[in-house]
């Protein structure tokens, strides 16, 4: 009973040292669509979700990822695949709000239990004038390669002047 208690606390703490699954915001759902139909558990399903970037107003995201179903995918252990797609663009007058670093993270979330995060980075192609993004999954023990990239060239918005990227790079 007792090596019990100690198991439940063990795993108590372990859960919230991994933290939040996600950056400051949640991403919004949009729909999800089941790929594998699961006898009395949840099907095999693709999400498509949007974030919009929390230091560059105007620019919006949106992803797709796989989520597993079954007996794994409803306790929320499954480890999901790194198939992610992505997709950025220009939703309005673009106001970058501070500067940032090349690759910086632009969001983040959990796609296994312990090991695995999707993130989404950002750059700025100064030449250009176009914001890139890049999302990527890692995996603590070996990465992954899987990736998709997206890029929004900064427009004029109404009459406001877009403004230069490349101004508000560090470095």
């Amino acid at each position: 009973m007792r090596f019990l208690s100690a198991a439940a606390l063990a795993l108590a703490i372990l859960v919230q040292a991994v933290g939040p699954s996600h950056s400051a915001d949640e991403p919004d759902l949009i729909f999800k669509k089941s790929t594998v139909w699961k006898f009395l558990t949840p099907d095999h399903k693709l999400a498509t979700y949007a974030v919009d970037d929390p230091i560059i107003d105007g620019v919006s995201c949106h992803f797709t990822v796989p989520e597993k179903g079954g007996v794994s995918g409803w306790l929320g252990v499954a480890e999901e695949v790194s198939d992610i797609s992505l997709a950025c663009r220009q939703v309005g007058p673009v106001t970058i709000k501070k500067n940032f670093e090349q690759g910086e993270e632009m969001f983040r979330q959990r796609r296994s239990f312990l090991f695995k995060k999707m993130r989404i980075v950002r750059g700025c192609d100064a030449k250009r004038n176009v914001l890139v993004y890049l999302v990527y999954s890692d995996k603590i023990i070996e990465g992954s390669p899987k990736n998709s990239t997206s890029t929004v060239p900064i427009m004029p918005w109404g009459d406001q002047m877009p403004p230069k990227c490349g101004d508000f790079v560090n470095g």
